[in-house]
């Protein structure tokens, strides 16, 4: 498998690293469906004969296992390089849907808990960590461009899979015309066969495409020394191990918490939520489950570009201050929504898309955010150790809501005030997150790694 190694990913000269992104591109759009998972939902909860909590479980383990193995793979990542990553995350992820159909067509949930939750997330983590931090060496100019363009594919990926599956749903149900009608189990099978193969063959194409500068190599004209702009902004480097034991990692861990909480817990249930919102009295919904499902890809628009233009503005504005964007501004959005949503449907997709900005731009803009603070030597580790945060917030953001909706009735029967309780909860975190952001400052020395006696010409290395 020496092809897979690092060493045969190396860029010759003259290389144009405008051709890396499409490569990362092609394993974040195909990992992104996660956010996807609304789309069947319901029809998982029928099939099931289980509760939303139940069902949502299938996410949380995702998000769970996405954090886990990007913490516990990181250094493995930064040794071995994006190609052997990429691949592993897309045997790990087209393995995830089978194990996860065959629970599907066997009637046992458990299965699909370890197929797409558990063997699926490991591909998530693995997947997400491995391009990201290869074109921040690619783009040491632009960390925060670098980070959107390849986060943006993560958050683009339910554009593509929400109508893709919805339009697979009804080609494998024959009852897809009758009126309020839920996919089968048979057809969500069939579903997950399906993105296996393709999101199988389209990630191989990232891992085979993908490219890492050689050793010394930095974009013409740029200057390393003039990317000091900032307080925060270091010059320093320091490991992945004592980067935990820093006070500004934690802060950095719990503002991402809340800002991922807060996003998740709405894209979770993107789909029956809008329907949910616009209850009628009789119980039937103003927006059909077509329209939901354009909703979702709706939000994953907002979810993309918000990664990619929050994330590049940042090289502006600086890490801290557009975090504090998404917090500050983020909690009164989040005010708006739970008391005023339901007005008009206009005023809920426009809160919604800018929420959901926020939410992808706390991602995209993060792993800049750890390059100001700590420096490129390990900051793909780092990064991985820093999704841990993801991982708690894919357990409490469906649990908060999830908890909530059941508390208040079954699907079907939900409406905006039910919502209430769960966005309210979400202020409160969001507000959390922004103390915690204001708190940070620049690390101590003492946590940086000795510098060499000699100037190094290049970027440290810091992966693979």
């Amino acid at each position: 498998m020496g092809w897979l190694d690092r060493e045969q990913t190396i860029a010759p000269p003259g290389f144009n690293r405008w051709l890396v992104p499409p490569a990362a591109l092609a394993v974040h759009l195909c990992i992104g469906q996660a956010y996807a998972t609304s789309v069947y939902k319901t029809a998982l909860v029928k099939h099931f004969g289980a509760s939303l909590t139940e069902i949502g479980v299938i996410f949380s383990i995702a998000i769970v296992m996405l954090g886990l193995s990007a913490a516990i793979m990181g250094t493995w990542v930064d040794k071995n390089g994006p190609r052997k990553a990429m691949f592993t995350s897309a045997v790990f992820w087209a393995s995830g849907f089978v194990v996860g159909s065959l629970g599907i067509f066997s009637g046992q949930l458990w299965l699909v808990y370890l197929g797409y939750g558990f063997i699926g997330g490991i591909g998530l983590g693995i997947g997400y960590i491995s391009p990201v931090s290869t074109l921040i060496k690619w783009f040491p100019d632009r960390p925060g461009l670098a980070t959107g363009m390849a986060i943006m594919g993560f958050g683009g990926g339910a554009l593509i899979a929400s109508p893709v599956s919805t339009a697979l749903l009804k080609m494998y149900d024959p009852n897809s015309g009758a009126k309020g009608w839920v996919a089968s189990g048979d057809s969500v099978g069939k579903l997950f066969l399906t993105l296996a193969v393709v999101y199988l063959a389209y990630m191989m194409f990232g891992a085979f495409t993908i490219k890492v500068p050689a050793e010394g190599w930095r974009p013409a004209g740029f200057d390393p020394s003039k990317v000091k702009a900032a307080k925060l902004i270091t010059t320093d480097n320091v490991s992945a191990v004592n980067a935990v034991k820093t006070r500004q990692f934690w802060l950095v861990w719990v503002a991402l918490f809340c800002n991922v909480t807060a996003g998740i817990g709405i894209l979770e249930q993107a789909a029956p939520m809008i329907q949910d919102f616009f209850r009628q009295s009789d119980g039937v919904s103003l927006v059909s489950a077509a329209v939901a499902s354009g909703f979702v890809g709706l939000l994953s628009i907002g979810n993309m570009s918000g990664r990619f233009a929050w994330s590049a503005t940042s090289d502006t504005t600086g890490r801290k201050r557009i975090y504090m964007v998404f917090l500050g501004i983020g909690a009164v959005l989040y005010t708006v929504l739970a008391l005023a949503g339901s007005t008009t449907t206009f005023l809920y997709v426009a809160l919604a898309f800018v929420i959901i900005s926020f939410y992808g731009g706390g991602f995209a803009t993060a792993p800049a955010y750890l390059r100001d603070l700590f420096g490129t030597f390990q900051v793909g580790a780092i990064h991985g150790r820093l999704l841990t945060a993801w991982s708690a917030a894919g357990i409490a953001g469906p649990l908060i809501v999830n908890a909530f909706l059941d508390a208040q009735g079954k699907p079907g029967q939900l409406t905006a005030g039910s919502y209430q309780p769960a966005l309210l909860t979400m202020v409160g975190l969001l507000i959390i997150g922004f103390v915690a952001n204001l708190l940070v400052k620049p690390v101590d020395a003492r946590f940086h790694e000795p510098r060499p006696d000699q100037v190094r010409n290049d970027e440290p290395a810091m992966e693979a």
